[in-house]
């Protein structure tokens, strides 16, 4: 088989999974377990045939930011997907799993760009310059491969495991807000199941963000000015169903809360 003709039976495999929620075996029989590159060109696949159904780039996610997700994940390092806008999910009250098959969330950081990341240099003060604002955002990751039994390829390939996303209204400036210095705390039903801090998160959201912009840049799609971006879990991801009410409290913002129905 060839790369690509590996590359395009991968995107089918997960596509299948996605239409008829019924979670596939990995794919890293296909694509092996080292080569990302072909990892990221399943995912431009699957990206580029949303984007033909009417789908929209709104931003990026980073994936895999924190040591307590990539434990439970199984994998070293961070990764990334794209966010459109049929995941933003955030206008809606309660919100439906029907398009999900293994879903958790977690609790992040999220950033809107004022401009442009494509400068010759891409240092964290040039990041911090280009933030808008910063917001809460709850992260609902999902995955394709049954049972979460995922290696890095995989993952990557699966649009770094996303689902959907909410951010909230009550953004903040960086003169108002240090990223790194923000406390976590997630609750279901009231009871609570993640904690966290920014500097979790690859020890800033920031650099993360700086770590993100320099990928993107790589791989010939920079990051755009009203960009979204969800720079990461500030700790573990958690399960949740039909009818769980989850809180995401983080320092400096007024928490953000959203309902899950069938």
């Amino acid at each position: 088989m060839t790369t690509q003709d590996a590359v395009s039976a991968a995107a089918a495999r997960l596509s299948e999974a996605q239409a008829t929620r019924v979670p596939c075996a990995p794919v890293r029989d296909l694509i092996g377990t080292d080569d990302v590159a072909a990892a990221y060109a399943v995912q431009q696949g699957l990206v580029r045939a949303r984007l033909a159904t009417g789908a929209t780039v709104v931003g990026r996610k980073i994936g895999a930011t924190s040591e307590a997700v990539q434990t439970q994940l199984g994998v070293d390092q961070p990764d990334f997907g794209y966010l459109l806008s049929d995941m933003d999910v955030s206008a809606d009250d309660p919100i439906s799993m029907r398009t999900l098959l293994q879903p958790r969330v977690e609790g992040e950081v999220a950033f809107v760009l004022s401009r442009d990341i494509d400068d010759a240099e891409i240092t964290l003060d040039v990041v911090r310059d280009a933030v808008d604002i910063a917001l809460p955002a709850l992260e609902i990751v999902d995955s394709r491969i049954a049972d979460w039994a995922i290696g890095f390829t995989d993952t990557v390939a699966d649009n770094a495991s996303s689902g959907l996303f909410v951010v909230g209204t009550d953004g903040r400036t960086l003169e108002e807000l240090e990223p790194r210095d923000v406390a976590m705390t997630l609750t279901v039903n009231g009871e609570e199941r993640s904690t966290g801090t920014g500097a979790a998160c690859l020890g800033d959201p920031l650099e993360a963000l700086r770590w993100l912009a320099v990928q993107a840049q790589r791989y010939g799609d920079p990051l755009r000015a009203g960009h979204l971006i969800l720079s990461g879990a500030l700790g573990p991801f958690v399960p949740f169903g039909p009818g769980d009410r989850v809180v995401a409290t983080i320092s400096g913002f007024e928490p953000l809360s959203v309902t899950f129905t069938d």
